[in-house]
C-alpha cells in the first residue's frame, strides 16, 4: 500500500476525491453561515416573527456547539464515516424542513436540526483529514479547508441576495440538498475505514449532562443583554442552573467506564493550552465578523456589500497563511509558529482599534487581511499539534474538543463584546448615531485586543515540541506524532 506521503496532496491525488467532499461538507457548513442573514427581511416578511428572528442564529449555534464533544467521542468509537454521514443526513433533513416551514417557530427548530448536523460535520471532515493526511501535508490540507470559508464569505451573502430579491428565500435552504447527496455519495465511495470492533459501554448521563448544561450556558451567553437583561431571573436561572449539571456532569464523568468527555483532554498541557488558544481564536473571531460590517455601514454608510468585502478580508487571510503554516512548523516548530501568528494577529487588531475614531473601508480591510493572516498560522499548527500527539481512537474528542472550544469563545465573546457595544452606545448616543457606532465599535476592537493579547499567554504556555518529536510533555501527555502507519491502518 502506498504511504501517505507518496500519494500526495490534491484533488488529483489518490485522496483527491475524499478531500473534495471534505471541502464539500465544510462548504455546507460554512455557506449556511453567512447566506440566512441576507435573507432575514425576505423570510419575516412572509412567515412573521420578527421579534425571534434572532433564535434562527442562536438556535443553530446551540444546538451545534453542544453537539460537537459527543459527536467526537462517538466517532472515536464508532468510526468517523457513519458519524459525519449522519451529520450529512440531519443537515438535510434540516434544510428540506426549513425550505417549507409554514411559521417562524417551525423554522427556528429546523434549524435546530441543522445545527445538529452542522455538529458533526464540521470536526469530523477535520479529524478525517488529521487520518489520511501526514504531518507535513496537514497543513496544506487545512488551506484547503480554510479557503472554502473564504469562498463561502463572498458566495453566501450573494446568494442570499439573489433568493431574497427573487422573493424565493426557500432557496437558500434548498440549495443544499444536491450538496449533501454529493458529498455524502462520495464519501460513501472513497472513505474506507478499519475500525477495530469492540464493545462500547456509551456514556449516555454524561452526554445528556453535558448536552444539557452547556445548552443553558450558552444561551445565556447568547442572548443575554438582548432577549433578556442579565440581571433579570431568566438570564441568572440559566446561568446557575447550567453550572449546576456541569458540576453534576464533572461527578459523573469521574466514575464513566468511558466518559464522553475525558479529563486527560485538559489535563494534558498541549491540549489544555491548544484548547485555550482555540478558545481565543474563537472569540477574536466573533469580534469582527459581528462589528466590522456595522461600524462601516454605521460610521460611513456604506453599502452591506462593500462592508461584507472588508471583512471578507479576514477570510481571505486566514487560507493563505495555513496553507504555508507547514513550512513554518517543520522548520521550527508548532509553538513558534503559533507566536509568529498571534503576534500578526495582534498587530492587526492594534492597528484596528488605532484607526476606529477616523473609519475609512482600506485600513479596516487591511487589518482584516492581517488578522486572518496571523489567525491562520495560530489555528493550524495548534489544532494539528494536538491532533498529532493522539493516536486515533482520541482523535476525534481532540478535534472536537479543539472547535468547542472555539465555538464557546465565538459564544462568550458575543456577550461580552455586546455589553461592552451597548454600554458605550449607550453614553454616547447623545452625540448621533455615526459617532455613537464609531465609540461603541471602537470599544469591541479594543476588547478584542485585550482577547488576542490573552491568547499569547496560551500560546506562551505550550509545550516547546518540535514536528517531528514524539515523546510526553510534561504531564504525561504524548506530545509528538503518532505512527503514521497506524492513521493508515485505520483509514485509507
Amino acid at each position: 500500500m502506498k504511504t501517505a506521503r507518496a500519494q500526495g496532496v490534491g484533488f488529483r491525488s489518490e485522496r483527491g476525491p475524499i478531500l473534495i467532499a471534505l471541502m464539500l461538507s465544510t462548504g455546507l457548513v460554512a455557506i449556511d453561515s453567512t447566506i440566512v442573514a441576507t435573507a432575514v427581511p425576505s423570510i419575516v416578511r412572509d412567515v412573521g416573527g420578527f421579534e425571534s428572528f434572532p433564535w434562527l442564529f442562536s438556535a443553530y449555534l446551540l444546538a451545534q456547539a453542544v453537539s460537537v464533544p459527543i459527536y467526537g467521542k462517538l466517532s472515536d468509537m464508532l468510526g468517523r464515516k457513519p458519524i459525519i454521514l449522519a451529520g450529512i443526513g440531519l443537515f438535510l433533513l434540516g434544510s428540506v424542513l426549513c425550505g417549507i416551514a409554514w411559521s417562524m417557530p417551525a423554522l427556528i427548530a429546523f434549524r435546530a436540526l441543522q445545527g445538529l448536523g452542522a455538529g458533526a460535520v464540521l470536526p469530523v471532515s477535520i479529524t478525517i483529514a488529521g487520518d489520511i493526511y501526514s504531518l507535513e501535508e496537514r497543513a496544506k490540507v487545512q488551506g484547503y479547508l480554510a479557503s472554502v470559508w473564504a469562498v463561502s464569505s463572498v458566495v453566501g451573502p450573494s446568494l442570499g441576495g439573489i433568493f431574497s430579491s427573487l422573493g424565493i428565500w426557500r432557496g437558500i435552504f434548498l440549495v443544499n440538498i444536491p450538496l449533501c447527496l454529493l458529498a455524502g455519495w462520495m464519501l460513501l465511495r472513497t472513505l474506507h475505514e478499519n475500525v477495530e470492533r469492540a464493545k462500547h459501554r456509551v456514556d449516555y448521563a454524561g452526554a445528556a449532562l453535558l448536552a444539557v448544561s452547556l445548552g443553558l450556558l450558552i444561551l445565556g451567553a447568547l442572548r443575554g443583554g438582548q432577549g433578556w437583561a442579565w440581571n433579570s431571573p431568566v438570564s441568572i436561572g440559566l446561568f446557575v442552573a447550567g453550572a449546576a449539571l456541569l458540576a453534576v456532569f464533572l461527578a459523573v464523568e469521574r466514575r464513566a467506564a468511558e466518559p464522553v468527555l475525558p479529563s486527560w483532554v485538559v489535563s494534558r498541557r498541549l491540549l489544555g493550552t491548544t484548547t485555550l488558544v482555540s478558545f481565543g481564536v474563537g472569540a477574536v473571531m466573533i469580534g469582527l465578523t459581528s462589528y466590522v460590517p456595522t461600524f462601516l455601514e454605521g460610521a460611513l454608510g456604506t453599502s452591506p456589500l462593500i462592508a461584507g468585502l472588508a471583512l471578507a478580508a479576514l477570510t481571505l487571510g486566514w487560507p493563505l497563511s495555513a496553507s504555508q503554516a507547514g513550512r513554518f512548523y517543520l522548520r521550527i516548530g508548532f509553538k513558534a509558529t503559533a507566536l509568529i501568528g498571534i503576534s500578526v494577529t495582534v498587530a492587526g487588531l492594534l492597528v484596528l482599534a488605532l484607526t476606529a475614531a477616523t473609519p475609512s473601508v482600506a485600513p479596516v480591510a487591511a487589518s482584516c487581511f492581517v488578522v486572518g493572516l496571523g489567525l491562520g498560522l495560530v489555528a493550524t499548527p495548534t489544532l494539528i499539534s494536538a491532533q498529532s500527539s493522539v493516536e486515533w481512537n482520541e482523535r476525534g474528542v481532540v478535534t472536537s474538543t479543539n472547535m468547542f472550544a472555539r465555538s464557546i469563545g465565538s459564544a462568550l465573546g458575543v456577550a461580552v463584546f455586546g455589553a461592552v457595544a451597548n454600554a458605550v452606545y449607550a453614553t454616547t448616543a447623545g452625540e448621533g448615531a455615526a459617532p455613537a457606532v464609531v465609540a461603541a465599535s471602537g470599544a469591541v476592537f479594543l476588547a478584542a485586543l485585550v482577547g488576542g493579547i490573552l491568547t499569547v499567554a496560551a500560546v506562551l504556555a505550550m509545550p516547546a515540541v518540535g514536528a517531528g518529536a514524539s515523546g510526553k510533555d510534561d504531564d504525561g501527555g504524548t506530545d509528538g506524532e503518532p505512527a503514521l502507519a497506524e492513521a493508515e491502518d485505520n483509514t485509507r
